[in-house]
């Protein structure tokens, strides 16, 4: 069966946590999509000089936390990539793999306030819609600055999907880790039990 629909949802995941695995689920529900796809950015130009996991513990953690669900899969295509990763290059490859399928990209509102400095970014509008997760009651300033000078028809391109409240962030959970205190109910199980396997975060920052 051919693929309509693909989601792309993008990240460090350092580590991946149960708010990453909701908006996946949410926005492939919401918007009739055929699969989600993970993918674990290896250099993110946005976070140079920023101490990153190796991105084989990050890839191995998303591997086991979207393994129960049958639409997700994990790419390594970032990973396996050159220099740093753009969100361009990445949406380009998929949607030429994925010839009639429509393209999704999904990120976080805080993403999005960036948006001005991403490489490329008409040519990215043409490729692809994008979803934009964001927590109930947040409201959206289309006239805050940071937004000037985009192209004219960026926010055609644009869905928002309210996901729950969940007051859960990556640096929260490295911090947790370092000082020792309970990561459980944050992210599945079997990631739990991979941080503590392979001693991750310990005396090591990382990034979202």
């Amino acid at each position: 069966m051919k693929n309509k629909a693909i989601g792309i949802l993008g990240g460090t995941f350092d580590p991946i946590h149960f708010g990453h695995l909701i908006a996946g689920e949410y926005a492939r529900h919401e918007f009739d999509l055929d699969r989600i796809i993970f993918i674990p950015s290896a250099r993110p130009p946005h976070k140079d000089n920023v101490n990153v996991l190796d991105s084989n513990h990050r890839y191995n953690m998303v591997k086991l936390a979207t393994q129960e669900n049958m639409f997700f899969e994990v790419s390594t295509l970032e990973m396996e990539r050159q220099g740093y990763s753009y969100t361009v290059d990445t949406v380009k490859y998929f949607a030429t793999r994925y010839e009639e399928a429509e393209i999704y990209f999904i990120m976080g509102v805080d993403a999005l306030l960036f948006i001005n400095t991403w490489k490329n970014l008409d040519e990215l509008i043409a490729m692809c819609k994008f979803i934009i997760v964001t927590r109930p009651g947040y409201e959206l300033n289309q006239n805050d600055q940071c937004f000037n000078n985009l192209p004219s028809n960026f926010w055609e391109s644009i869905e928002f999907l309210e996901i729950p409240g969940m007051d859960i962030s990556s640096t929260d959970i490295r911090d947790r880790v370092q000082q020792n205190k309970t990561i459980k109910y944050l992210l599945p199980r079997l990631v739990e039990e991979y941080i503590k396997k392979h001693n991750l975060y310990k005396g090591q920052n990382g990034n979202d």
